[in-house]
């Protein structure tokens, strides 16, 4: 905590950062989620009507198709695209599309959970609440270090490709994915339909890409140094430590207490609470049906 450089509550930095944060969703809300003026209930409809026909499963597979190739695919443009339009602005271009995909892909998976065949229904245990609730909840620990740099990820201060080596990242090189895997496992546990099933093991299958993409991408950015990190650290948890490749220091719980995870805790419990909300959410998206059309309509009538 005592390293933690937040600034002064009211700072310029952080004006901006919530100025930015704000815009970023603002602009979602209305290109995208609210029907009236946004898209995201045009590309549902595509899906499921022109090209699934109906079928929620393939639905949700064409989301695990699309969403990789456009969050990864622009991840993997990253040093291409800050030299065309500079590191904020391709943090923008990158940003906007994944939080569109992201908000409708969850809305979809919750609005249709339940659907296809139901192999098991043990939510009702409670055993299987509470350990489903602690691996969901430890899920949201497993982050990669530079989501902590709050202004970075908003693009207030100038995003960069860190290389981390501290923290979370001596138990796993890839925190993202283990906790993916974590919270998976829990929803599955939880949902025992086809349907889950199938879209926990595309997030899965687009986090475990994302270890090599991730890998690849540091290299080129930080070369022999990565490999040095690379050697000392794994992917399956812990299994650095047990190889003798890596060694805790003793105060070792001092680099994982960070004061982010705080506020990552309390979301964490709020987003439990708010199931009832999001479900309600969701039924109210499926069930509104298609507003056709949007807010940038008379633009693209005029180019037409």
């Amino acid at each position: 905590f005592d390293n933690e450089k937040w600034g002064a509550l009211g700072e310029a930095g952080w004006v901006t950062f919530f100025a930015a944060v704000a815009t970023i969703l603002t602009a979602v809300a209305v290109l995208w989620i609210y029907p009236p003026t946004g898209y995201g209930d045009d590309f549902v409809y595509f899906l499921e009507t022109d090209l699934a026909h109906g079928n929620p499963h393939i639905v949700t597979l064409l989301f695990g198709i699309i969403f990789p190739i456009v969050h990864s695919g622009l991840a993997s443009l990253r040093p291409y695209g800050e030299q065309l339009v500079g590191a904020r602005t391709w943090r923008v271009i990158f940003a906007f599309p994944s939080l569109c995909l992201a908000y409708s892909w969850i809305v979809y998976f919750i609005s249709h959970a339940h659907a296809g065949i139901q192999f098991y229904d043990i939510s009702q245990i409670g055993w299987v609440h509470a350990l489903a609730w602690l691996t969901n909840f430890a899920s949201f620990l497993f982050l990669y270090p530079s989501v902590y740099n709050l202004k970075e990820v908003a693009a207030v201060e100038k995003p960069k490709t860190h290389l981390w080596e501290t923290g979370v990242i001596r138990i796993t090189r890839h925190p993202q994915y283990v906790g993916q895997v974590m919270w998976s496992a829990a929803h599955l546990a939880m949902v025992g339909t086809s349907f889950t099933a199938l879209t926990m093991v595309l997030l899965v299958g687009h986090h475990a890409f994302a270890c090599w993409n991730g890998d690849r991408r540091l290299e080129a950015e930080h070369g022999e140094n990565f490999l040095k990190i690379k050697e000392k650290t794994s992917v399956i948890p812990f299994q650095a430590i047990w190889e003798g490749r890596q060694v805790l220091p003793d105060d070792y719980w001092k680099e994982l207490v960070r004061a982010p995870i705080v506020l990552i805790a309390v979301g964490s419990i709020g987003a439990y609470f708010a199931h009832p909300y999001m479900q309600a959410g969701a039924a109210l998206a499926k069930n509104s049906g298609l507003n056709a059309g949007g807010i940038l309509d008379p633009i693209f009538l005029e180019f037409n």
